[in-house]
């Protein structure tokens, strides 16, 4: 199962569309994850319409529209893989405990809000993923999105991709 993990679309605000190479991984996907900020209902109606499966949250940005469609913490279960998925998970001090303690049962964790990307795992073995954002780098060097496949329940060949610069 190959999933696109994204966040922090902030459209129209950031970009006008996604990036064409977020589509063509859309396309590729059996499961798209989007962590928050998605700015207007268009991206979500659009993502939905073209995703085989979309996994989504609100973020702090979104408003009633969306959070009326899109839960704050959303669960899955991806061929055995426990994943969880929510926007903000507080200051990067302390969030592999924190999280470790707030998901139990969770394999894997994605968020979204810093735009900064991040790969870690906690003492339990709950792995973090931020894919950070592939409109609005902020103080990163490119935009980017993880792509990352699921099988028995195991999460593999994760990869960070940059984006070149619009």
């Amino acid at each position: 199962m190959r999933l696109l993990i994204i966040a922090d679309t902030h459209v129209p605000k950031r970009a006008k569309a996604l990036p064409g190479e977020v589509w063509a991984e859309v396309g590729k996907a059996d499961v798209v994850v989007h962590a928050g900020d998605w700015m207007t209902v268009d991206l979500l109606d659009e993502l939905e319409s073209r995703s085989r499966r979309l996994i989504g949250v609100y973020g702090n940005n979104d408003g009633a529209a969306l959070r009326a469609r899109l839960p704050e913490v959303a669960r899955a279960e991806l061929e055995g893989l426990r994943l969880a998925v929510v926007h903000e998970t507080g200051s990067a001090k302390g969030r592999e405990q924190r999280c470790a303690r707030d998901f139990p049962g969770t394999d894997v964790l994605v968020f979204g809000h810093s735009h900064i990307p991040w790969d870690t795992v906690a003492d339990t073995g709950l792995r973090l993923l931020n894919p950070g954002s592939p409109t609005d780098r902020r103080r990163q060097p490119h935009c980017t999105y993880l792509t990352a496949t699921v099988a028995d329940g195991e999460l593999s060949d994760v990869e960070l991709h940059a984006l070149p610069p619009r």
